[in-house]
């Protein structure tokens, strides 16, 4: 680390995220004593260090639960970071999948926020990082600063280690914490959370979590030009295999055959690509599942208007190159595909899997195709109903023998902008000089409907400075300490925690 650097990152401690502020033509009511803050960021600085190796401590313990890979250790390990973070009562929840973790913190705060946390990750193929996955190194990186580069840095446990740091420093700098906390975490997000309910509604867990104004999930929410999305909700989501097969489909062989048979047998894999046809209308991309959408709620006019300001304020450009395209669907432009982006149901093919897909031919026929598939859900539709219509939609069309097995999957879910808890995001935002977008709802998925649907209809989100990217991809990192004038580093990302919960405190 330069002297400079190091220097630029104390500068941004004395003065804040509120600092920042003072360019800011309204100013929002500041909610913590200055001589606190001041003393906590002290000790946010001087925890530097120990808060980076905490986090690559982290990321070097694997936990996949797509493959069953490092759960208990994974888990375990989260629990220990908990611990040392303050919370009163830290326990492991047993379900029919991987385990979830129930915590507590009473600081006698009048007020009381939920915490959503994930220890697992996606999987990996290291061939394709420039920096193994599980080593988290620190690396230089052009136009950022430093980043640790490494499975899970950014989604999430570069952001959860922010919070945790932040509640360090608040017990460090011998500060009470203003508001008391209720923590839930899962290990089976990135598999679509099929065991979260079953952790979540049980009744000690249901009954603390009724007492927080609401819930959210530490996020590192600048993109590379500072900007800040304020999302008021996601799409929901079903994971699934389709599988064809000659022995369940009584037709083509039950094992892999000459292709020469072809002639005179049925193939299992062509019947799945033609299941797989009538999912989608001709264009290959407007769903055509019957019944499927027919619940979807449109965008209302509040909607559609956050849209267009938002558009406004994003570059269609950086988008196309992001996503390394030329056209959108139907060359629609700008501000259709945001509306699409938000609003529209889709079935997406993940992956195509049959017979042989190694070097050269193979010249067989196989008895087996497999497609997984995702289907992304809007407001008013569930996912219980649209695995029905999926299920119905392949038997009337004479594909019932096609196995559909869902792996996971949740509804969608929508938070008020006018809930404390977006408020709470928005005043933090705006002390940092920065003028938050409001967004309907992203369009990736998380379980945080279990939240804002019954038993609990509490609000849900996510919250946090600091910028990363390649979540589920090669090179995923997060940045530590920053070179960029515009995004936070580490340091300041737990700084924003410690404001938000101040605010979270005192909104109204």
């Amino acid at each position: 680390m330069s002297f400079n650097h190091r220097m630029d990152r104390r500068v941004f401690l004395r003065t804040g995220v509120a600092g920042a502020a003072a360019l800011a033509s309204k100013r929002p009511a500041w909610a913590a004593d200055t001589a606190d803050l001041k003393t906590i960021q002290a000790e946010i600085e001087k925890s530097h260090d120990e808060n980076v190796h905490r986090l690559q401590e982290w990321i070097r313990q694997p936990s996949i639960a797509a493959e069953n890979r490092g759960m208990t250790e994974g888990c375990d390990l989260m629990m220990r970071l908990l611990r040392d973070a303050g919370f009163d009562q830290v326990t492991k929840i047993a379900s029919d999948g991987q385990p979830g973790v129930f915590a507590t913190l009473d600081a006698h705060a009048r007020r009381t926020v939920g915490l959503y946390f994930m220890y697992d990750v996606k999987q990996v193929d290291p061939a394709e990082w420039s920096s193994p996955p599980w080593e988290a190194a620190l690396v230089e990186k052009p136009g950022l600063g430093k980043v640790v580069i490494g499975r899970g840095a950014v989604n999430t446990k570069g952001p959860q280690a922010a919070f945790l740091a932040a509640l360090r420093a608040f017990r460090d700098a011998k500060r009470q914490l203003p508001v008391n906390l209720v923590f839930v975490a899962e290990g089976e997000e990135e598999i679509g959370s099929p065991h979260f309910p079953q952790i979540l509604h049980r009744p000690n867990i249901v009954a603390a979590l009724r007492t927080c104004i609401g819930v959210f999930m530490p996020m590192a929410s600048q993109a590379l030009d500072g900007t800040v999305t304020i999302n008021l909700g996601a799409k929901g989501v079903i994971e699934l295999e389709l599988v064809s097969s000659g022995e369940r489909w009584g037709r083509g062989p039950k094992q892999d055959v000459h292709s020469s048979n072809e002639a005179r047998l049925d193939s299992p894999a062509w019947h799945l690509v033609q299941a797989l046809a009538t999912l989608v209308g001709p264009d290959g991309h407007t769903p055509a599942i019957e019944g499927y959408a027919d619940k979807a709620r449109p965008l209302t006019a509040a909607e559609k208007a956050l849209i267009r300001e938002g558009a406004k304020r994003q570059s269609e450009a950086v988008a196309k190159k992001q996503l390394g395209v030329e056209h959108w669907v139907h060359d629609v432009d700008w501000l259709e595909a945001l509306e699409l982006l938000v609003s529209r149901p889709t079935v997406n093919i993940e992956g195509l899997v049959g017979g042989y897909t190694g070097p050269g031919g193979k010249t067989i026929l196989p008895h087996r195709a497999v497609a997984k598939l995702d289907l992304r859900l809007v407001p008013d539709m569930t996912a219980a109903e649209a695995l029905k219509a999926l299920k119905a939609h392949l038997a009337k069309r004479g594909f019932g023998d096609v196995e559909v097995n869902m792996t996971g999957g949740y509804d969608p879910t929508s938070t008020s902008p006018d809930s404390g808890l977006i408020k709470a995001q928005a005043a933090v935002y705006r002390r940092a000089g920065i003028d938050p977008i409001l967004w309907p709802r992203i369009a990736g998925s998380w379980p945080g409907y279990v939240f804002t649907e019954a038993p609990l209809r509490i609000p849900a989100g996510h919250f946090g400075l600091g910028h990363g990217s390649g979540a589920h991809a090669p090179d995923e990192y997060y940045v530590i300490e920053s070179k960029n004038p515009k995004i936070q580093g580490i340091d300041g990302a737990v700084r924003s925690q410690v404001e938000y919960l101040y605010e979270l405190a005192v909104v109204t």
